[in-house]
Parts: C-alpha cells; sequence; structure tokens
C-alpha cells in the first residue's frame, strides 16, 4: 500500500508521489482529485505529461481565476521535465498559489533529483508508491486491500490469491473487489480456488519462480496445487523453460539499465528486475542442467514417460537445486 507522511492532508499545496507503481500513483492522483472536488464541486483537474508542461505553462494553470476555482494540476513523470520548466516548478514551490493542489509523480531515482529534493525541502505531502518486487509486498497489499474493504480474509486465502493471479496490481485488487462483493462472510482458500482455478498461466509461472529461486518446497507445493486445480502439464513446462532461458539470456547479457536490457533480449522492464532477483547462486553449467531437466519433463508430459506428474517434480526439483549452485562446486 501506498505509504503517506505525517503531513496527510490530500488538499495540502504540494504533494509528492514517489515511485514506480502505477496503481499507487493513480491512487494518491485520486485521493486528491476526490478531496478536492468533495470540497468544490467545480474543482478544474488538469493531468499533465512532461510534453504538455512547457516553460511558463505552469504559470499560466495556477494563474489567480477571477471566479477563484479551485484547481488541481497533476504533473506525471516530472523526472523527465525540461531544466526549464524544473525551474518554473522550483518557483512556484516557495510560494504555492491559494486554492491550488500542485502533484508531482516522481519515479525516484537520480534523474530529476534536484526537483525531488526541492519538494522535500519546501514540505511537501509526501506518499510513497514504490514498486512491489517481493511476494511478501504483494501478499501484505492483498490483506490491505481486504482491510479497506472491511472483510476478513485468511491467511491462506491472501497467498492463494497471489499465487493465483501473480504480481499485477491491479489485477489483485480487481480480485479482491471481486470477491468481495460476491462472497458473504470470511473468504477463505476454498473460494480463492473456486474462482481463480482458471488461471492456468499464472499458476503455472509460480511453479517456475518458486523452481527458479531454489524454494523447492513452495516450488513443489505450488506444482501440486497447480495439478490438483486441473493445469495442464505442458503449460508447466512452458513456464519452466522460459523461466530458465531468461535466467540465461540475463546471466550473458551486457549490464545496463532494465530498460535497455529489457529491449535487447525482448523482455518487460519489470521482468528484468525480477529475474535479476532470481538469477542469484545460478552458473552457467547450473543453466545447462536445468535446461535438460526442462526438455526431459517436456518429452515426459508430452507421452514419453508413464507419470507426468513424476517427471514434472523431478524437473523442479533439479531446476531448484540448481538454483543454488554456486558456491556448491
Amino acid at each position: 500500500m501506498a505509504r503517506k507522511n505525517a503531513s496527510d492532508d490530500p488538499l495540502a499545496p504540494v504533494t509528492l508521489a514517489v515511485g514506480q507503481e502505477e496503481l499507487l500513483l493513480d491512487r494518491a492522483v485520486r485521493e486528491v482529485v476526490a478531496a478536492a472536488k468533495a470540497a468544490d464541486a467545480d474543482t478544474d483537474v488538469r493531468d499533465l505529461t512532461p510534453d504538455q508542461l512547457q516553460p511558463g505553462t505552469l504559470a499560466e494553470l495556477v494563474s489567480p481565476s477571477l471566479f477563484a476555482e479551485r484547481k488541481v494540476v497533476v504533473v506525471r513523470g516530472a523526472q523527465d521535465l525540461s531544466a526549464d520548466t524544473v525551474k518554473d516548478v522550483k518557483a512556484y514551490l516557495s510560494s504555492p498559489a491559494e486554492e491550488i493542489t500542485l502533484v508531482l509523480l516522481h519515479a525516484g531515482g537520480a534523474k530529476g533529483k534536484g526537483l525531488l529534493d526541492a519538494a522535500r525541502k519546501a514540505g511537501a505531502r509526501e506518499v510513497a508508491c514504490p514498486k512491489m518486487t517481493k511476494p511478501a509486498d504483494r501478499l501484505a497489499f492483498v490483506r490491505g486491500e481486504f482491510r479497506t474493504a472491511g472483510r476478513s480474509a485468511t491467511p491462506e486465502a491472501c497467498q492463494a490469491l497471489v499465487d493465483a493471479i501473480g504480481s499485477d496490481l491491479r489485477e489483485l485488487a480487481s480480485a479482491v473487489t471481486q470477491l468481495v462483493a460476491d462472497v458473504d462472510g470470511t473468504i477463505d482458500e476454498a473460494v480463492v480456488g473456486r474462482y481463480y482455478t482458471g488461471r492456468a498461466e499464472a499458476s503455472s509461472f509460480t511453479v517456475a519462480d518458486r523452481a527458479v529461486e531454489g524454494r523447492t518446497a513452495e516450488a513443489l507445493e505450488a506444482l501440486r496445487w497447480s495439478l490438483s486445480t486441473g493445469v495442464a502439464p505442458v503449460l508447466i513446462t512452458s513456464a519452466l523453460a522460459q523461466a530458465v532461458r531468461a535466467i540465461g539470456k540475463l546471466s550473458s547479457a551486457r549490464g545496463g539499465r532494465p530498460a535497455d536490457l529489457a529491449r535487447e533480449l525482448g523482455m518487460p522492464p519489470w521482468k528484468i528486475d525480477r529475474v535479476r532477483q532470481q538469477m542469484r547462486g545460478w552458473t552457467p553449467d547450473g543453466v545447462a542442467v536445468a535446461l535438460r531437466a526442462v526438455a526431459e519433463a517436456d518429452a515426459g508430459v508430452k507421452g514419453g514417460g508413464d507419470d507426468p506428474e513424476y517427471a514434472l517434480e523431478k524437473a523442479v526439483v533439479t531446476i531448484a537445486r540448481a538454483a543454488r549452485s554456486r558456491g556448491r562446486a
């Protein structure tokens, strides 16, 4: 969930939303707009990208109105503003206008750090919207969504939802909303299973993620859950192959920013970050062993063996061991 600082007034003169989690950034904007419209239903909202905020544009937007109307000015991608526009924003921060709420969305990091520091120094209300790259963060997010909705869900239900849906926060939030609307009483694992057993692709990728992270027990648990809910074995071998190949590709790629590597390897930037975390412990020999295990499992589930489930379990165990090969050789 987005974290806020002590000055938690959505109508503060300046709100600074920092991070790269799009859902949380959008929520930070919606919260300010909702508060402004509650204070004045005729609030004028201007939502701008860096290319729309040219030098001098901000001064026009915040100039006094004959009707003294309330305004919310949202600036997305503030780290990408031109140098001249940054000067305009910094000048405004020193003397914000009444009845105007400025919302700056900044990715954080080194780019545009001068504006970030200036907004903080000016006492901007800050909302942290970090990318949730860790499973534990996504699990906490789901729990928070249920709490915000005033509903209870078992820990097992929250974990099952994360396992079924994956890393997309918008989809997780949507799933919580659907369950809350459709189900009375406490939401448990069985309810989640009834709604999301069709998420075969997500389930198979959960197996693959746990395996390449070297988490054998969790990978086997996810495998058995996927198979018990009807996920086709061939989808699981496909996910395992993609996960291992991604590690092989990234380990042999040149260093660089996620965006550059994403273009080079044909992966989305968020996946680059995830694979970087997963590839710790991997060696070239480990990747080779894992790819052979996937090939054997693929043959096994396509008729080359008597027991597809055993073929998958064997592959998962082999891959998880290979994930921890560094330092054992």
